[in-house]
């Protein structure tokens, strides 16, 4: 059920906080209510709310507008975040989680450089998971590029379909980043697939975060073969709006996303 009482058609499509940066968690909570998404998927950033549960308990109340992620502060730009050790991140991501009724925690896989914390990263997300019930879907990377020279950056390495992992967050800029086609690769995780961050991108060496449908990755397919197949994970928009100049262009585009999913989300 939605929060108004309503039936809902197909996966909850939520907000990441990340789409209306430079704003702030309160402007995500406060955009995802006005426009109707479902819920917030909150990044753990430098923002002090983004960590603190009781606040965002109270955006949530107020807005009335649930918590139904966290993504955990494994970014590059996030690596100051509750310290420096990676594990203790991702317990205190969970504990978050738990405390704001999340059940999903979205992590990056570990950089080449963190030896010790790569060595057990699969293992450690899958006990992590099982001892406290909540979902750690490693999100699929992409490769850096110096040049025409690829940059080993992740280990064990950006893409995920390979690596043993329980359940998969899949990122479509990131799959157009690294020259990946969402929709197979989708397919290729199957029941491994827990949850979209709704996004595009055109194939550039950079990371987009385009409006679905701006770029070139078959989205409005890979949402369609999630509605047939009855998907049950977060929707999640993650687009980058923060070059908006004109007045309303953010709520445009973060509307326009959502519309999109909406869209392509419905069963036949």
């Amino acid at each position: 059920m939605s929060e108004n009482g309503t039936a809902r058609r197909g996966p909850a499509v939520t907000l990441s906080t990340s789409s209306v940066y430079p704003g702030s968690c309160a402007d995500a909570f406060e955009t995802a209510a006005r426009l109707g998404y479902d819920g917030v998927e909150v990044m753990v950033w430098t923002d002090p709310v983004s960590r603190d549960a009781v606040a965002l308990r109270r955006l949530a109340d107020h807005y009335g507008v649930p918590v139904l992620s966290v993504h955990a502060p494994t970014l590059l730009l996030t690596q100051g975040v509750w310290g420096r050790d990676p594990w203790t991140k991702l317990e205190l991501s969970v504990e978050l989680a738990q405390d704001l009724g999340a059940d999903v925690v979205v992590v990056h896989p570990p950089f080449r450089w963190q030896r010790s914390y790569a060595a057990r990263f699969v293992e450690g997300v899958r006990e992590i998971s099982q001892r406290t019930g909540t979902t750690l879907a490693v999100e699929n990377m992409f490769p850096w590029r110096a040049g025409s020279r690829e940059v080993v950056a992740y280990a064990p390495g950006w893409d995920v379909v390979d690596e043993d992992y329980d359940q998969v967050t899949l990122d479509v800029s990131h799959a157009a980043t690294s020259g990946s086609d969402s929709q197979e690769l989708a397919r290729k995780l199957a029941d491994r697939l827990r949850h979209i961050h709704l996004t595009d991108g055109s194939g550039s060496a950079k990371d987009e975060h385009l409006v679905p449908g701006r770029g070139s990755q078959p989205v409005a397919e890979l949402l369609a073969d999630l509605a047939v197949g009855g998907f049950t994970g977060h929707v999640v928009a993650e687009i980058n709006t923060r070059r908006s100049r004109a007045p309303g262009e953010r709520q445009r585009d973060l509307a326009e996303t959502l519309a999109f999913a909406r869209q392509h989300l419905r069963r036949p």
